[in-house]
């Protein structure tokens, strides 16, 4: 016997989770991540503690860690080439790093140039300055890297000693980069900043393994996969994690995603960077309900873990917009106009 409704095959697939939120300590170690130097990593996160708080404090690190991580994946590249460089390898052509998918690291913005003046009082300036030439050289790079580190209220000596301390973690080494040593620094970072944070925040974590049911719940091997409430990026991680673990490859998945906090949509482009995902972000951060920045998507898939409860969604403003076209949902909460 044919199955039924077989004219439901051709819609999207589309799983929502909602889930409540409570504020709480951040737990003293692991998280899930299992990274093995989870205490140097909320240590570094304390350094910073005493003069800004965790929404700030949070990108201050993670950028950090982004910077030698790519930097560490530049280095290690570097020596190959020294290496083979009676064979014509040239360690300053950008194009021999670009061909591997290592970022390229102007001489300015590598991690041992910074360390060695971590000590100095314009230490932020010089950060800043790196970050501008990684987005310089680096497209998918471009206009997402923190640039705060000049700052006066940031103290430069906390943030020299913060250097040294992440100049102690091997990240962009290879046996790190297969392990995806830099996105369980990321899962493990953002959960604990979550539980710091509570709702206040401005971003809501999804556990890593929360995401993987969903994800194996909904099997996208390939097609386009929209997230209107994308976060940091988690289901599209996990997604193309999917395809790979069943045959596939990074591409056989379309990602397409929106977020309407600025710094959590930086934070996305810079997730799905280093891990080579191409995604369409949008060319900023945007409301999906208030402006939709992918209006003509045909999605196979959607995945999302929208904010639960939210009363304050411009329902009202909204009550002839063309999506509700199976009725408009109440106003005063959004769960069903995510639906």
């Amino acid at each position: 016997m044919a199955p039924c409704c077989p004219s439901f095959t051709s819609l999207p697939v589309i799983i929502s989770i909602e889930m409540p939120r409570v504020r709480k300590q951040p737990p003293k170690a692991s998280n899930g991540a299992n990274l093995g130097f989870e205490t140097t990593l909320w240590a570094a996160a304390d350094k910073l503690r005493s003069n800004m708080d965790a929404a700030e404090y949070k990108h201050v690190v993670l950028g950090l860690i982004l910077l030698k991580y790519i930097s560490d994946a530049f280095e290690q590249r570097h020596t190959e080439l020294l290496a083979e460089r009676e064979h014509g390898a040239d360690p300053e052509d950008p194009d021999e790093y670009r061909a591997l998918n290592v970022f390229w690291v102007p001489r300015n913005a590598r991690w041992s140039y910074l360390q060695a003046r971590a000590k100095q009082p314009t230490v932020g300036k010089l950060l800043d300055d790196a970050m501008v030439a990684i987005e310089r050289e680096n497209n998918s790079l471009k206009g997402v890297l923190p640039k705060v580190y000049a700052r006066p209220a940031l103290d430069k000596r906390r943030l020299g000693e913060l250097i040294d301390l992440i100049g102690t973690i091997a990240l962009g080494d290879p046996e790190n980069r297969s392990k995806d040593i830099l996105g369980r620094a990321y899962e493990y970072f953002l959960g604990q900043f979550a539980s710091a944070e509570g709702k206040k925040g401005g971003q809501f974590y999804t556990p890593r393994c929360v995401v993987r049911v969903l994800v194996e719940m909904l099997a996208p091997y390939k097609g386009r996969v929209f997230d209107p409430c994308c976060g940091s990026g988690g289901m599209f991680v996990q997604s193309e994690k999917f395809a790979e673990a069943h045959g596939g490859r990074i591409g056989d998945i379309s990602v397409y995603g929106q977020e309407s906090n600025p710094t959590t949509w930086r934070l996305a482009k810079m997730n799905l960077a280093i891990r080579g995902i191409d995604a369409n972000l949008g060319p900023e951060h945007a409301d999906s309900f208030r402006r939709d920045l992918h209006p003509d998507l045909k999605a196979d898939y959607i995945l999302a873990n929208p904010p639960f409860n939210d009363s304050d969604w411009g329902g009202e403003q909204l009550r002839d917009d063309l999506r509700w076209k199976f009725g408009a949902p109440p106003a005063g909460n959004a769960n069903f106009a995510w639906v």
